[in-house]
């Protein structure tokens, strides 16, 4: 039987769950803390908002993946009625309304007040906001999203504090049919008190879909997603610029290299990310796991990308000498297109502060003398 089990010191026993005092309570803590749900596939989710008029009704959270796949979230109690089958309908409905939408009518509808609030002017920045490493790229993002949208390939997820066997049933009939299209997660939350904690039990409930329709083979088609390709070094990265002249292969070349003076002056070792669509990142990785800086090939322009979160984390003091340099205040992160002799010079400063050693000299190419 699923539950908490507690021991007391004589025997073990189920722990009794608290009773949710409203729909509210439960809609609240997924929203604020939506990384709790045990969602097939595991994927990121940021929430973009809740209570958001779609069609007729109001979804109760909209957030999505950051693949660009929108994810729907009702929230209901299993003593409410409308747990046993009609959340199927109101998720399907809410589904509906969303498919078709191009991103700019979904961002000027009904998402402009919940983006606006949160401090955001599009769901891409709401999305790269929750990315600790920047890495989510906006055209391949865009892209994803509005071909989501367009084939209504959305991932719907009820919550509930208790399933009942009827919409299990209806659940599993609905995922077996609509397995090209969609991704239906029914969720349980409990929320239980252990010795004054609150512990919170969220679990995936599996139907068994063979018991509904026995014979469904089907297979999903999704919006081609760009994967990431990792490769240690930066031979990789090289190798794809190898078609770029003059004044940019230059820039590139001298990149190339001061990255890898780091791994020789620092503990740092060089990772090449292949995005897809001729585009690289090279990053210099710390120890920690965090880049501070990220050398971009995108389009056949160079630039850098700086972290604001990382800096903060490692180097605090040469963050402070990156935004000088630049003259401006770095928000989530900033890319560096210019990129000088003390954009690097700068940079190896801040490698070093998170590496815990002093700076070294370094001469006009932003390398060690």
């Amino acid at each position: 039987m699923a539950g908490i089990w507690i021991n007391s010191g004589v025997e073990w026993k189920l722990g009794s769950p608290q009773e949710f005092q409203d729909e509210a309570t439960l809609h609240r803590l997924i929203q604020e803390n939506p990384q709790l749900l045990p969602l097939a596939g595991s994927p990121p989710l940021t929430v973009l908002g809740s209570q958001i008029r779609l069609g007729s009704g109001l979804a109760d959270i909209l957030a999505i993946e950051s693949s660009g796949r929108p994810t729907i979230i009702e929230v209901k109690l299993g003593r409410n009625p409308e747990a046993r089958r009609s959340v199927v309908s109101q998720i399907l409905a809410y589904a509906a309304s969303l498919q078709g939408l191009d991103i700019d009518r979904l961002e000027q509808g009904p998402l402009r007040k919940p983006l606006a609030d949160a401090g955001y002017e599009s769901i891409l920045n709401a999305v790269q906001d929750q990315d600790l490493e920047g890495e989510v790229d906006p055209d391949s993002f865009t892209t994803s999203l509005q071909g989501y949208l367009n084939q209504g390939d959305f991932r719907l997820v009820l919550v509930l504090d208790e399933v009942s066997d009827e919409l299990e049933r209806v659940v599993a009939y609905l995922d077996a049919l609509t397995v090209q299209a969609l991704t239906i997660d029914l969720i349980t939350l409990k929320v239980y008190d252990v010795k004054g904690a609150k512990v919170a039990l969220p679990q995936r409930v599996s139907p068994d879909l063979s018991a509904t329709i026995p014979h469904t083979t089907t297979t999903r088609t999704r919006p081609a997603v760009p994967r990431k390709i990792l490769s240690d070094g930066a031979d990789v990265f090289r190798a794809s610029i190898e078609d770029i002249t003059g004044e940019t292969r230059g820039v590139f070349d001298r990149m190339i290299e001061w990255a890898k003076q780091l791994v020789s002056l620092l503990n740092v070792s060089l990772v090449t990310t292949d995005l897809g669509n001729g585009k690289f990142h090279l990053r210099p990785k710390l120890v920690s796991g965090d880049y501070l800086a990220t050398i971009w090939s995108e389009k056949q322009r160079p630039s850098i990308v700086v972290v604001r979160s990382a800096f903060e984390r490692n180097a605090p003091n040469s963050l402070r000498q990156v935004e000088r340099l630049i003259g401006s205040t770095i928000g989530k992160w900033a890319a560096i297109k210019d990129i000088t002799p003390q954009v690097l010079e700068v940079l190896t400063a801040a490698y070093q502060e998170a590496s815990g050693l002093e700076s070294h000299n370094v001469d006009s190419d932003g390398l060690e003398d």
